[in-house]
């Protein structure tokens, strides 16, 4: 195994040491593996958790700060957190205004994000959750029931973050973050498998000169494996498998997702085509965000997300952020 690690048994926890050296503004508990905000709780100020298996950095606790989470909670690698840390977070960020969790829609996460927040509510924490499940490459998947939650969970954070930060009460947030989830669509394509330290071999075989079509950000196989393609060729069966179940009327923020492992050069070509085929099928792009946001290890590859966005989104989108993985305006 050629990885940057000491043991595998230790990495979640090193990672979260130097991402506690690397950020003062972050209050990291290693042992509990919760990220807060420094300032929490906020006075009069929802609050957002998310958190899920390590591996996606920067994904979830990369997007702590002002602007977005207000604590997140990192599992094992690719596995979910537990509920105890999901309720140790809210507690640390709740200032009675209430806490949204933020869920992707995998069985382990969903399951536990629910025990979480009957514990917290058991504890006079008000909750609401949404679910982000806006992978259209298949409709269950070894880790759902249902579609996967990828790449919009970024926009749901920042978007949700925004309205959060304005002092909007949990109600609005919580509309907001759906809305945001129900305009989202996306589609990930690899060009390598990824290698757990765990495992320390790729999680599925792909031949040379092949490529996997609707991949998840945990390793798992696509729906469909080709032939190598060009970018081209990629960015309009990405965008094709995108547009069939997302009809936008409004223009769209655009996520060009890299999965860990692809030169952002790469990335910024293959954003070129996917901005070509955009403007071929008549599709408006408001923003575009490129480069390594939800990922998975050092899988070679990238994802493509659209955002159906009105004009209070993109507001909301533009907002001042700074965390680790985002920051803007300020």
């Amino acid at each position: 195994m050629r990885m940057l690690i000491n043991v595998a048994e230790t990495v979640v926890a090193d990672g979260l040491r130097g991402m506690a050296a690397a950020h003062p503004e972050l209050t990291v508990d290693v042992e509990n593996r919760v990220v807060v905000r420094r300032d929490a709780p906020v006075a009069g100020k929802v609050a957002l958790v998310s958190g899920g298996g390590s591996g996606h950095e920067p994904l979830h606790g990369g997007f702590v700060g002002p602007g977005m989470l207000s604590a997140a909670c990192p599992g094992e690698v690719f596995t979910s957190p537990v509920p105890d840390q999901m309720l140790r977070a809210a507690a640390a960020v709740d200032s009675g205004a209430g806490v949204l969790f933020v869920v992707k829609n995998y069985t382990g996460d969903v399951l536990n994000f629910d025990m979480a927040a009957e514990l917290a509510e058991d504890e006079g924490i008000q909750v609401a959750k949404v679910l982000v499940n806006d992978d259209v490459a298949v409709t269950d998947s070894l880790y759902t029931a249902g579609r996967r939650g990828t790449g919009a969970t970024l926009f749901v954070e920042k978007i949700a973050g925004a309205a959060a930060d304005e002092g909007q009460p949990l109600e609005r947030v919580e509309a907001v973050a759906r809305q945001v989830n129900e305009n989202s669509r996306s589609f990930g394509v690899a060009l390598s498998a990824c290698t757990t330290p765990a495992k320390g071999s790729p999680t599925f075989d792909l031949p040379a000169g092949e490529l996997e079509l609707g991949i998840g950000i945990h390793g798992e196989p696509g729906r469909e494996r080709r032939p190598m393609m060009t970018s081209g060729e990629i960015a309009d069966f990405a965008v094709h498998a995108v547009l069939e179940d997302l009809r936008p009327s409004n223009p769209v923020l655009l996520l060009v997702n890299g999965m860990g492992a692809t030169p952002l050069l790469e990335l910024y070509g293959f954003n070129a085509e996917v901005h070509r085929v955009l403007a071929e099928r008549g599709v408006a792009v408001a923003r575009t965000l490129v480069g390594d946001y939800v990922t998975s290890l050092d899988m070679a590859g990238a994802s493509v997300t659209l955002c159906q966005v009105d004009e209070e989104l993109l507001r909301l989108w533009d907002a001042p952020v700074s965390t680790p993985g985002l920051r803007w305006g300020m």
